[in-house]
C-alpha cells in the first residue's frame, strides 16, 4: 500500500496548527505558568514549544540533564538566570539559550520581576513532564527536588549530581 494519491485524487493537504493568544493548553507549577503552545501533535512529535511565565525569584528545576533531546530557551521579557555545570548566565530579552543533550543545566528567576520565555523541545518529548508534575501536585505532591527529578527520570533525564 502506498501513500500515493490515486489518479484524480488530490494529497492530504498538511495539517498547520495557529495558537492564538490566550489559547494553548496552561499548566500550573506552582509559581511558573506554562503554556503549551505546541505537544507534537502537528509536527510529528518532532518538536514541542511552551511559553514559560516565571514569577519573581521562582528558583527553577534542579540542575539536571537530557539524554535523548535539545531544549531551547528564547527570553521575551524579563531575565532568566541559567546554571550550566557551574557557570551561570543571566539572560536578557533577546537571548538564546540551546541546550543539548547530555550539557547540565537549570534556571531560575532570581529577580524581583516576572520573566517570560520560550521554550523548544525536539523531539517534543517533555512536553508531557510538565503534564505529569501538575498532576502529581494536583494529587496532594509537593513540587521538591526530588519529585521533579522522579518525574524527569521517565523521560530520559537525570540529575546533575556531580555538580550539585
Amino acid at each position: 500500500m502506498t501513500n500515493e494519491p490515486r489518479t484524480g485524487e488530490r494529497p492530504a493537504e498538511p495539517v498547520v496548527s495557529v495558537v492564538g493568544p490566550g489559547e494553548g493548553e496552561t499548566i500550573l507549577l506552582g509559581s511558573t505558568r506554562l503554556r503549551i503552545l505546541e505537544d507534537g501533535s502537528t509536527t510529528g512529535h518532532r518538536l514541542g514549544i511552551a511559553e514559560s511565565v516565571l514569577a519573581p525569584h521562582t528558583p527553577g528545576p534542579p540542575q539536571h540533564r537530557h539524554s535523548q533531546h535539545d531544549e531551547g530557551f528564547y527570553v521575551v521579557s524579563g531575565t532568566v538566570r541559567f546554571t550550566v555545570g557551574e557557570r551561570e548566565h543571566d539572560a536578557t530579552p533577546g537571548t538564546l539559550v540551546m541546550v543539548p543533550p547530555g550539557a547540565p543545566h537549570t534556571f531560575a528567576n532570581p529577580t524581583d520581576q516576572p520573566a517570560v520565555m520560550l521554550s523548544t523541545f525536539t523531539p517534543d518529548l517533555y512536553v508531557q513532564y510538565f503534564r505529569d508534575l501538575q498532576d502529581m501536585m494536583a494529587g496532594g505532591g509537593a513540587l521538591t527536588p526530588r519529585a521533579h527529578l522522579g518525574v524527569m527520570s521517565r523521560y530520559a533525564t537525570e540529575p546533575a549530581t556531580d555538580l550539585t
